[in-house]
């Protein structure tokens, strides 16, 4: 069985380590996880390189499922996405949701055999 992947992006590293490592421990390694935060100096902030890898990281054939912590971690991650292969874009999202909670509920979902579309949906359910 192929899993939904999930990305955690987060202007703070250790915010988006933590989350993930929070994701593995609840679900194990069935979900294929990948995180990335900061800005290239080592501050706060993101680029979508480092955007661009950890969707490369946690890529699965079910599609990936990116959480978000700020704006500019959005519209960064947009442009990652846009940079994909063209037959990878369909098969990746970007979710309006609590990076934490919708980060461990997306994983949970996928580690179950959930669609895109559904991991999605539960993750964005937090939002609210």
């Amino acid at each position: 069985m192929t899993n939904v992947g999930i990305v955690i992006v987060s202007h703070s590293p250790k915010v988006a380590e933590g989350a993930a490592d929070m994701v593995r421990q609840m679900v194990g390694d069935d979900v294929p996880v990948a995180w990335t935060g900061g800005d290239t100096a080592g501050g706060l902030g993101t680029n979508f390189e480092a955007i661009t890898q950890a969707i490369h990281r946690a890529w699965s054939e079910a599609g990936v499922a990116i959480l978000v912590d700020l704006g500019g971690d959005e519209t960064n991650s947009q442009m990652a996405v846009e940079m994909l292969r063209e037959d990878w874009r369909d098969r990746v999202v970007i979710c309006n949701a609590p990076i934490v909670e919708g980060a461990v509920i997306a994983a949970t979902e996928a580690s179950g055999g959930a669609s895109l579309a559904t991991v999605r949906q539960i993750a964005e359910e937090f939002s609210r």
